[in-house]
């Protein structure tokens, strides 16, 4: 149905495909678990290194988890705690080399030790996060971290409701 040519580049040219494919992929579509499904399905397929990624979702002030790609996960998180709570909490990218120092840190997967969080908002509402584990410490860096708020960003008013 889709095929995307990802290209395997710069680290640049990686998020750029992988934003015109989210693009493609969620365009004219609003359903919110759709289009995180879809999301997480190609964030898993085409950055490398990961072991689980997918969303939580805000609800009712606690973050519940929803479509993702990985082992079984932790189904509530309330803000505040570990590395997504820590995201929803501050409304800030959390990108942690090493899980492990990480004060509170859930360990839904015990071979996690690098993690990146983005805070997906729309209109000032926080909607949830978008949730990236790595056995690799320190797997993500800012241009990841740079590339993933900018799919986030084109996906928030997707998944808005």
């Amino acid at each position: 149905m889709y095929s995307f040519d990802i290209a395997a580049g710069s680290k640049a040219e990686l998020y750029r495909d992988l934003h015109a494919a989210l693009d493609a992929l969620t365009a004219g579509e609003d359903d919110a678990i759709a289009n995180m499904a879809n999301a997480a399905s190609l964030i898993w397929q085409y950055l490398p290194d990961l072991n689980w990624a997918g969303f939580y979702r805000n609800v009712d002030g606690e973050l519940v988890l929803g479509p993702f790609q990985g082992k079984a996960a932790c189904i509530r998180i309330p803000f505040g705690k570990g590395v997504c709570g820590a995201a929803a909490a501050t409304g800030e990218t959390q990108l942690v080399e090493d899980v492990h120092a990480f004060p509170g840190h859930i360990a839904c997967d015990a071979a996690s030790n690098a993690e990146l969080v983005v805070p997906i908002s729309h209109n000032g509402r926080l909607i949830g996060v978008l949730d990236l584990d790595s056995p690799a410490r320190g797997r993500f860096d800012a241009e990841d971290a740079a590339g993933c708020e900018a799919l986030m960003a084109l996906l928030g008013p997707r998944i808005a409701g």
